[in-house]
Formats: C-alpha cells, sequence, structure tokens
C-alpha cells in the first residue's frame, strides 16, 4: 500500500492511512494469535506431509536408475506416497476451516467497530457529510472487506505458510538447485511494487467515486417531488451520469494496473520450473545432483507456482481491502467534540450572539439572541430561509454555532453527550423514522424500563392510542418492513410519543406536527399544551395559530430575532408580525379571530 491515504473529498468522511490500516490489522491479528497458532501449526503439518512426496519420488528415480527398485518397494512407496496425500488433504481442510473461523472473528470486531463508531458520529458530521458516503461504507466496503477477510487473507496465509516450507525444502534437498527461484525474483519484486505503490490511491480514489454515485441518487430519490416539480430531471440525471462517468474512470485506473500485474506474474511462474530443468540436467551431468534431487526439485519448483500463484491472485482483492478497511477505519477518526464532565447548573436554554453557517463566508444566523422562559411556550416564526430550522439544530445540539453560545444551564450543549442531552433538550422534525419491530420495541427506545400500562398512556397522549388498540397484536404488531405499514401522520405521533417517555425539560419542536392535517394538528397540539405544561417548549411554527397559542412569538428574519413579545404585544405594536397575522387571518377558516 502506499504510505499515506489520499485526502477524503470535500463533504466526505476521513479515510485512514496505510500505517493506520497496518496497525490495526496487526492488533486484530494479534488479539487473535491462539488461532493464529493453531493455523500456522495445522497448514505447517499439511504442508510437510505435502513435500513428501516429491522426496519419494526422487529416491524411487534414484533406485530405478540404478536397477535397484524391486516391485515390493515400489508398492511401498506408492502406499506411502498416498497416505502422504491423504493426510495432507485432510489437514488442509482443517487448515481452511480453521482460517475460516479466523477471518470471521477478525471481520466481526471490523463490524463492531464500524458501528460503534457510525454511532458515536457527532450529528454535524452526519448532516454535512450527508448519508451517500456514509452508505457506501456500511455497505459496499463492508461486503468488499468481507472477501478479503473471508476469503483473501486466508488463502494467503497459507499460501505464504506452504511456500515458505517449500522453499526450505528445496533449499535442504538439493541446495545448488536454489538457484531456479533466482531468475523469477527481480521481474517479480519490480512488477509487485510498481503494483504496491499505486494500488491503494487508485483503489481509494474507486470507493470514492462509488460512494459519490450513491449520495447523488440517494439525494434525487429522497427529493423527487422536488426535482420533478421544478422539472430538474434531465440536470440530475446529467449529475448522475458525470459521476457514473468519474466512476468507470477510477474502474478503469485500477484495471490498467492488473493488466500489468498479472500477466507479468504469470510469465514468471515458468522461469523456476525451465530453469529447473535446465540447471538440474548440468548438475547431473557435472555429478553434482543425482537424477533423483534433480527430480525432487524440479517437483518443489513445481509445487511454488500454487501458492505463489494465490499470493499474487488475491493482492488486488486485498488492496481493495485495504481501501474498504482504511475507509471503515476512517469512520472512528472522525473528531470528535470535547465533552464535559459537568451536568447544567439550571434548565435554562439561552443563545447569546449566535452566527452560524453551513458554508464559510454565508452565515445563516447573524449575531441571534433568544432566550425562552423556563416552563413557558416560545414560538418561532418567520419567512422560509429566516434560519428557523437551523435555529433549531443549534438549540438541540446536533449544530453548534460559528460563534457565540448555545448553553443549557451555562453548559454549551455541542459539548454534553448525546446520551445526557436528550434528558436535558429533545427535539422532534417532520422527518422520523419507524423502526421495523413491534410498536413496543419502537417507544421503549427512549425509556427501556416503561411498562406497557405507562406506553398506552403516552399513546393516547399524543392521540394514537385509539389507532395501536385496533392493531391486530397491540403493541406487540410488528411495524415497518415486513409489518404494518405506518403513514407519515403516525410516524410523527410515535415520534412525539417517544419524547413523553424521553421526559427532557426542554423540548424542540420544527414542523412536529406537519403531517397531520390542520384539524388534526390542531387538536394534537392542544392535547401536547396540556401534556408539557410545565416543560419548556420552543415551536418552529409553521401555522400563525399556533403562535398564538404561545407564551411568546420571536420573529426570526434574515438570521437575527427581529420581533420578540406575546401575540397581543406583537399585534398592538403594528409590526411585521401584525402584518402577517392580519394576513394569514383573512385567509383561515371562518371563526379564527385576527
Amino acid at each position: 500500500m502506499s504510505q499515506a491515504a489520499p485526502a477524503p473529498i470535500s463533504g466526505q468522511l476521513p479515510v485512514a492511512d496505510s500505517a493506520s490500516v497496518r496497525r490495526t490489522a496487526m492488533r486484530l491479528i494479534l488479539e487473535e494469535r491462539r488461532w493464529l497458532v493453531v493455523l500456522v501449526t495445522v497448514q505447517g503439518a499439511a504442508t510437510a506431509a505435502g513435500l513428501v512426496g516429491p522426496v519419494i519420488l526422487g529416491d524411487l528415480v534414484n533406485q530405478l536408475a540404478a536397477h535397484r527398485a524391486t516391485g515390493q518397494e515400489i508398492g511401498q512407496a506408492v502406499a506411502v506416497f498416498a497416505v502422504a496425500l491423504c493426510l495432507q488433504a485432510v489437514l488442509t481442510r482443517i487448515a481452511r476451516s480453521r482460517a475460516a473461523v479466523l477471518g470471521e472473528r477478525i471481520l466481526a470486531k471490523l463490524r463492531e467497530g464500524l458501528i460503534d463508531g457510525v454511532l458515536g458520529l457527532p450529528l454535524e458530521v452526519v448532516e454535512r457529510a450527508g448519508t451517500g458516503d456514509l452508505l457506501t461504507r456500511s455497505t459496499t466496503d463492508v461486503e468488499l472487506l468481507t472477501t478479503a477477510v473471508q476469503r483473501a487473507v486466508p488463502d494467503m496465509g497459507i499460501a505464504t505458510v506452504t511456500a515458505t516450507l517449500t522453499v526450505i525444502a528445496l533449499v535442504v534437498t538439493a541446495p545448488p538447485m536454489a538457484v531456479v527461484l533466482v531468475p523469477a525474483i527481480p521481474p517479480l519484486y519490480l512488477v509487485n511494487r510498481w503494483y504496491l505503490r499505486r494500488a491503494s490511491s487508485a483503489y481509494l480514489n474507486r470507493q470514492a467515486a462509488v460512494a459519490r454515485v450513491n449520495s447523488r441518487i440517494q439525494e434525487s430519490m429522497t427529493a423527487g417531488r422536488t426535482i420533478e416539480a421544478l422539472n430538474l430531471g434531465e440536470r440530475r440525471l446529467g449529475q448522475i451520469e458525470e459521476e457514473i462517468q468519474r466512476s468507470l474512470r477510477a474502474d478503469w485506473a485500477t484495471f490498467r494496473l492488473r493488466v500489468v500485474l498479472f500477466p507479468t506474474t504469470e510469465a514468471c511462474y515458468i522461469l523456476p520450473l525451465f530453469t529447473a530443468v535446465l540447471a538440474g540436467g548440468l548438475f547431473h551431468v557435472a555429478g553434482v545432483l543425482s537424477l533423483g534431487a534433480v527430480t525432487t526439485a524440479a517437483l518443489y519448483a513445481q509445487q511454488l507456482v500454487g501458492p505463489v500463484d494465490i499470493l499474487l491472485s488475491w493482492l488486488a482483492a486485498l488492496q481493495i481491502g485495504g481501501a474498504s478497511m482504511a475507509r471503515i477505519l476512517g469512520v472512528g477518526e472522525v473528531p470528535q467534540p470535547e465533552l464535559t464532565t459537568s451536568r447544567p447548573l439550571s434548565q435554562q436554554l439561552t443563545a447569546e450572539r449566535v452566527h452560524f453557517a453551513y458554508r464559510e463566508g454565508r452565515d445563516v444566523l447573524r449575531g441571534l439572541d433568544l432566550s425562552p422562559d423556563q416552563g413557558r411556550r416560545l414560538a418561532v416564526i418567520g419567512p422560509s430561509g429566516a434560519g428557523k430550522s437551523t435555529l433549531a439544530l443549534l438549540l438541540a445540539g446536533v449544530f453548534a454555532p460559528s460563534s457565540g453560545r448555545v448553553q443549557v444551564g451555562g453548559v454549551d450543549v455541542s459539548r454534553i453527550p448525546t446520551e445526557r442531552l436528550r434528558t436535558e433538550v429533545a427535539l422532534v422534525t417532520q422527518e422520523q423514522h419507524v423502526f421495523a419491530a413491534s410498536l413496543r420495541d419502537n417507544l421503549l427506545i427512549s425509556d427501556a424500563a416503561a411498562a406497557d400500562l405507562r406506553l398506552w398512556e403516552v399513546l393516547d397522549e399524543v392521540d394514537l392510542g385509539e389507532w395501536a388498540r385496533a392493531l391486530p397484536m397491540g403493541l406487540a404488531t410488528q411495524l415497518g418492513s415486513g409489518g404494518v405499514a405506518i403513514g407519515p401522520a403516525q410516524s410523527q405521533q410515535l415520534a412525539l410519543a417517544r419524547l413523553l417517555l424521553a421526559d427532557p425539560h426542554t423540548l424542540i419542536l420544527d414542523e412536529a406536527t406537519s403531517m397531520l392535517d390542520p384539524g388534526a394538528a390542531r387538536h394534537l397540539e392542544r392535547s401536547l399544551a396540556r401534556v408539557l405544561r410545565g416543560r419548556t417548549v420552543v415551536t418552529i411554527a409553521h401555522r400563525l395559530e399556533g403562535a398564538r397559542d404561545a407564551d411568546l412569538v420571536a420573529v426570526v428574519d434574515s438570521g437575527r430575532v427581529t420581533e420578540l413579545g406575546t401575540h397581543q404585544q406583537l399585534l398592538a405594536a403594528q409590526s411585521g408580525y401584525a402584518s402577517l397575522w392580519r394576513a394569514w387571518a383573512s385567509d383561515s377558516e371562518p371563526g379564527v379571530d385576527a
């Protein structure tokens, strides 16, 4: 592999360098050294059994040349040869079985490390990197690494032991015949050195290109309705086609490396056997070696072809696996925020002089200040693009501000461990996930100790109790893939039920009822108002009717809080909020008080 991994593509997760990959591989192997010792011992015994045959044949050739071999001796030699072959087959099968187990144990640790790394990623990193790169590492890279660990590594380990012992047997049996290995060494060394210096970066670039293709496709699927509404289909197809072409070019780069490697190595396989026949004949004519020794050495040279071929044929797969491993390990190299061990001193949530930008130099929030009263409801309204949803993400600790502070009880929310933060501040958006599990399990992820009675209570509180009781098996009913399909409205209500079970003191609701029809949303909001009484609630309000029911209204425009007060105060001030309210009220359903 090359000494360092190329820099990751902008927006993608980091890639571990070659040194980190080697250290991790060595650590995993040492952790499984007992299995490794067993593998080497068994394969060594299998190779030793396979080395018996050429010795027997060489001795038999000497006896036949001297006209000393009897039929009984020939029969005994054949019997010993057959026993050695059977023993080699049995031991090789055991070695391959042990190698498969060793590979699975190492692969399991790598997969567990990947899951730990993914679950430990800061939400800000996931938001910025997108899901395409992460999805590729969790699927394609794991699959490629699986091939390398399950097949390439065991086969190459077995081949290494076999080749090493075969060379030793060749040197011990007929020392002058070691010369047969010399012609193949320089071209094999040079072509493999040339290949290894280029392969790591080439395969990493190929995997990065695949990740970009997946990202484009995933983004297009997610934003399908928007693409259709704005007639962007042709443009998106063009972008996907461009990424596919880049991926093909990256793939061709690796193919060109293999076109040079494999033919050269195949040609090198012929050299030892050719040299063995030529040199063996000369040594025999000169009286240096017997005909039997030449025969044994030639057979050993021929036996070297198999393990060397395995080593070199799996080299490309090992490079692919190494590149995939570098990408998988890179997930764990994402810089983690410096977490605090102190607990918030109070439940007060504050945002002071907050600036934030998704792209450098283009602030979405500009010096924003906000401090919702404890135990009260604050509605945040404003035009589209004003920064309301971004504010919600910062208040919930998903993003850290570029400058300024977002704190709860005097502690920066971005420095509070996620598990603890969610007991302090929780966020519910319109994007909710229902796991392929029972309704009970979907609720217990918020409070594993909750009894069924409590689960029914929170379902009733979010107006989902009647729907849940109509399910075939109640709380035990399987939802999601392979179970009962659940609509967007029920998904949001389920998310709100999880929120009640988590029992945080501060809630951030960003379009939390947007998937419900206006009447159902209004009913649910009134129910939640009763249930959430005493908690601090920050609602990103997209319906002004929700703002009227809040204790305080904040108007956000161009990344700043431009107005702050109660509904009545803002109406009385004849401000921009009053104009918005009058316009909305005139178009709303009859009965809404303007």
